[in-house]
C-alpha cells in the first residue's frame, strides 16, 4: 500500500480531461471526479483482474483504489491499469493481497527505451524482455508498442 506517481499527460485516453468548469460548483466537480472514476473503473475491468469489491475514487489527479486481490501481481497490475491512464497524476494504493509477496519494481519509460533496453539495464540481458512483457500482460499487447511516461512492472528474477 502506498502512493504512486504516474504522468499524468501520458497513457490511455479515456476522457479524463480537465472539463469545462462552470463557476466552479462543488456538486458539478463532484460529478466529473465520479464519472472519471467511473471511467476508470470501467477501463480496469477489461483486463479481468482478479480482484474482488474494486472501488476507485478520483479527486484532483489522484485515484484511489480500494479492492482485494489473491496475488501481489494482481494489486501491481492494478495499480500500473489505473496509472497508465491519462489524466491520473498519482494512484493511492489501498489494494489488500491475500497471499502477499515481493513487490516488482516499477519503472517509467523514457524517450527512446525498448524492452530489450530495460531488460538489459534490469536483468543484465536483453533477450530477458520477453518476462517484462509477460509481466505486463495484457495492458502491453505489442513488445515494441511502450510510449515515454508509461510504467511498467519489472518483477525480481528468480535465482
Amino acid at each position: 500500500m502506498g502512493l504512486f506517481d504516474f504522468v499524468k499527460e501520458a497513457g490511455e485516453k479515456l476522457g479524463l480531461g480537465g472539463g469545462k468548469k462552470d463557476g466552479g460548483e462543488e456538486v458539478e466537480e463532484y460529478v466529473r471526479e465520479q464519472t472519471k472514476a467511473n471511467a476508470i473503473w470501467h477501463h480496469v475491468q477489461q483486463f479481468g483482474f482478479a480482484v474482488e469489491d474494486l472501488n476507485i475514487q478520483f479527486d484532483d489527479g489522484t485515484a484511489t483504489v480500494r479492492g482485494e486481490t489473491p496475488t501481489q501481481e494482481d494489486r501491481e497490475k492494478v495499480i500500473l491499469a489505473v496509472g497508465n491512464v491519462a489524466g491520473v497524476a498519482r494512484v493511492d494504493d489501498r489494494i489488500e493481497v491475500v497471499a502477499p509477496a515481493p513487490e516488482a519494481t516499477f519503472y517509467t519509460v523514457k524517450s527512446g527505451d525498448t524492452l530489450s533496453a530495460i531488460a538489459r539495464d534490469h536483468y543484465g540481458d536483453a533477450s530477458l524482455y520477453p518476462e517484462i512483457f509477460d509481466a505486463n500482460r495484457p495492458m502491453l499487447k505489442d513488445p515494441d508498442l511502450i510510449y515515454p511516461g508509461q510504467v511498467l512492472r519489472i518483477p525480481a528474477r528468480e535465482a
